[in-house]
């Protein structure tokens, strides 16, 4: 890891919520408005944000966990705030409070776990001896 990989150290993503973040199931809009899984996926990409400004070359990131309480709706057109902040870090474990804002108002919280692996340790465990670049 890079130097300055400190607690308390934050990243945002800002969305405007579209309908293809709407929750369906077999391409039925149930609600029309921003789905749990769409706020996972922003929270876990604003948890990435924390971590890879800070990987060195020959280190990769992977997703552990992640739990998150949606506490709240956001209507289509909502432009919404999700933050991560890192909470604690040990040895290979980064661990980030995740939430989610429209302006003041709390729309989810929860965390996100990445564990940190040098790449070539990773790619053993995924690929064995041989490397694959298909992803």
């Amino acid at each position: 890891m890079k130097p300055g990989f400190e607690l308390g150290t934050t990243r945002e993503v800002t969305i405007m919520v579209t309908e293809d973040m709407c929750p369906a199931f077999d391409g039925i809009v149930v609600h029309r408005v921003y789905s749990s899984w769409s706020m996972v996926h922003h929270m876990e990409l604003a948890a990435r944000k924390v971590l890879v400004d800070f990987l060195d070359e020959d280190e990769e990131g992977v997703g552990a966990h992640v739990s998150v309480d949606h506490k709240g709706p956001a209507m289509v057109g909502t432009e919404v705030t999700v933050r991560a902040e890192l909470i604690e870090l040990r040895r290979h474990r980064v661990v980030c409070r995740v939430t989610a804002w429209d302006g003041d108002r709390l729309l989810g919280e929860g965390k996100q776990v990445q564990m940190v692996y040098k790449r070539s340790r990773l790619d053993a465990m995924l690929y064995g001896s041989e490397r694959s670049d298909s992803c």
